[in-house]
């Protein structure tokens, strides 16, 4: 090998190390999973800029970039001479896609963040089925139907890992194809908004269900109202599917505001 051939190998191998080093630490990843898991909760501190230095191994323009993001989303607030503090969930950015995948990514220990997820649920979902008794089409309910045939091809108390993610994967296909039957452009836009969100409730409460058949039934319900166009009915048995859910996940999800059968409103 010529001494000109060997020097393109070496440059090929420099070139080769840099294209693979590997990225540095998240800052923004790592608060993340400390705030949305409970470790951090509103109104408390996050460590100092110096801390987070060091910890990581990281300068301090790189720390305050990090930060920046989770100030940027609503998460946590700069306070001149004191810190980073978590701010009230009320004034998350809960809808930006950072922070739905960082809910999905590492909210499943916090009560709090699936109580707001839930309760939002329950006040939405049941007028969106109601509103799908209405409009779905012959399309929408092949798609609802076709979702709920996976929900029960791979029941949740199945041995197989891979089929247990399956019917999980199918549920939130189920749920999306309701908000799609609506025929209105901002449910079926948020109901892809809100994928995160719902699959973080749907894998949760399929693990510690003790009766996925019950759940499957309620879900069937739901599709029959659907398709026989009752809206009340739809109503009611999405409110139950809801129900249910938080049954399974050991949350009280409280009074609806919205979410009242609409026969007494």
């Amino acid at each position: 090998m010529t001494a000109y051939v060997q020097t393109l190998w070496d440059i090929a191998f420099v070139k080769d190390k840099q294209l693979k080093t590997p990225p540095r630490p998240s800052v923004a990843d790592f608060l993340a999973e400390s705030i949305f898991s409970g470790r951090y909760q509103p109104g408390d501190f996050v460590p100092k800029e110096i801390d987070l230095c060091e910890q990581f191994g990281i300068n301090r323009s790189a720390v305050r970039s990090d930060l920046r993001q989770l100030v940027d989303v609503g998460i946590i607030e700069r306070i001149s001479g004191h810190g980073s503090k978590v701010r009230e969930y009320a004034e998350w950015n809960i809808l930006d896609p950072t922070v739905t995948d960082w809910m999905t990514r590492y909210a499943a220990p916090n009560p709090k963040v699936q109580w707001e997820i839930l309760s939002f649920r329950l006040d939405v979902e049941p007028y969106v089925a109601m509103t799908a008794a209405k409009r779905a089409t012959a399309r929408d309910l092949v798609a609802i139907e076709e979702a709920f045939e996976g929900m029960a091809r791979h029941l949740y108390h199945a041995p197989s890992l891979e089929e247990r993610r399956l019917h999980s994967d199918y549920d939130v296909a189920f749920h999306a194809a309701i908000f799609k039957a609506t025929h209105n452009i901002v449910w079926a836009q948020l109901s892809h908004i809100l994928r995160p969100s719902i699959y973080l409730l749907i894998s949760m409460s399929n693990v510690s269900t003790s009766d996925p058949e019950a759940s499957l039934e309620r879900h069937r319900q739901v599709m029959e109202s659907i398709r026989a166009r009752r809206p009340r009915e739809a109503f009611l048995a999405a409110q139950a599917v809801l129900e249910g859910t938080a049954q399974a996940l050991g949350i009280e999800p409280g009074e609806s505001t919205l979410g009242r059968d609409p026969g007494l409103v």
